[in-house]
């Protein structure tokens, strides 16, 4: 389907999602966020997407929200009721994602350009990257719900240095604070992450992924690791018993590779979803 600001292609079970507005540097507008948010859901609902790889057009990743309305970018007048932070919604729909991400920073990727990073599940970046949670230099707060995401991905205090200077930082220094998992050169990025992206859809099942990317990211706000071992317990009792789990093991015995069949998009077992409805729709 055809887009405004994004590039999309399905091909070997990997949905890649290219946000393209390369003449203003990928820069983030609601018609970007209401595109990612269409995809995201496209992706859940597709058995044949296994993983879903996020990367920028042209030589940025994302440079932030668009600041075209200049001075007045962030103000939202006077309204009854708060609106909601754009890039909050698209995080909070990332979090809940079936689907395993990643993110293959290209370039630049500053503001909510990195901050919509946060909750994918591996980022990669090009060695031309760089990285900016710039908020307090343009007089304003971190968003996308990052002041959540980022500490739990990094450490509070490697997080507290970077939003309290604001500065940009390269790809090196994102790599050793594990921002990033991987730095690699500009013409092996896409290739890294494909690959990465290609030994999910190849070697596991796709049910099981699912539950296991929402096992680590809902268990990062549990009290006790007894929320853990509960919620283990259960997913194990319902997946033992499943057509995956047998030809798991089957495939394993007869050393070839498995054929998993059942649908992350219609067979997630209970209890998921086990948290608790925030009584909002992204």
């Amino acid at each position: 389907m055809p887009h405004e600001t994004l590039e999309t292609e399905l091909r070997d079970n990997i949905l890649t999602l290219t946000l393209h507005r390369p003449e203003r540097l990928n820069a983030f507008n609601p018609k970007m966020l209401e595109e990612l948010l269409e995809e995201l859901q496209r992706a859940d609902d597709a058995d044949e997407v296994r993983a879903v790889i996020v990367t920028g057009s042209g030589r940025a990743f994302c440079a932030g929200a668009d600041l075209g309305r200049g001075g007045g970018t962030f103000d939202a007048g006077e309204q009854k009721q708060i609106p909601r932070d754009g890039g909050g919604r698209l995080t909070l729909r990332i979090y809940d994602c079936k689907k395993p991400i990643i993110a293959a920073v290209n370039g630049p990727a500053v503001g909510v350009g990195v901050t919509m990073t946060l909750p994918m599940d591996l980022r990669i970046a090009s060695e031309r990257a760089r990285f900016g949670f710039v908020f307090a230099r343009r007089g304003i707060v971190p968003e996308a719900a990052s002041s959540w995401f980022l500490p739990r991905v990094v450490g509070i205090s490697r997080a507290m240095e970077w939003v309290a200077t604001g500065r940009i930082f390269p790809a090196a220094e994102a790599l050793e604070g594990g921002l990033v998992s991987r730095v690699v050169p500009h013409e092996e990025l896409l290739p890294t992450a494909r690959a990465l992206a290609g030994e999910i859809a190849a070697h596991t099942s796709g049910v099981s992924v699912s539950l296991a990317r929402q096992m680590l990211w809902k268990m990062l706000g549990a009290d006790h690791p007894m929320a853990a071992h509960e919620l283990d317990s259960r997913l194990l009792r319902q997946m033992g018993r499943s057509p995956d789990a047998y030809e798991g093991v089957q495939s394993f015995l007869e050393k070839r590779p498995p054929r998993f069949a059942m649908s992350p998009a219609r067979e997630l077992p209970e209890p998921y979803p086990w948290w608790p409805e925030r009584g909002f729709n992204p």
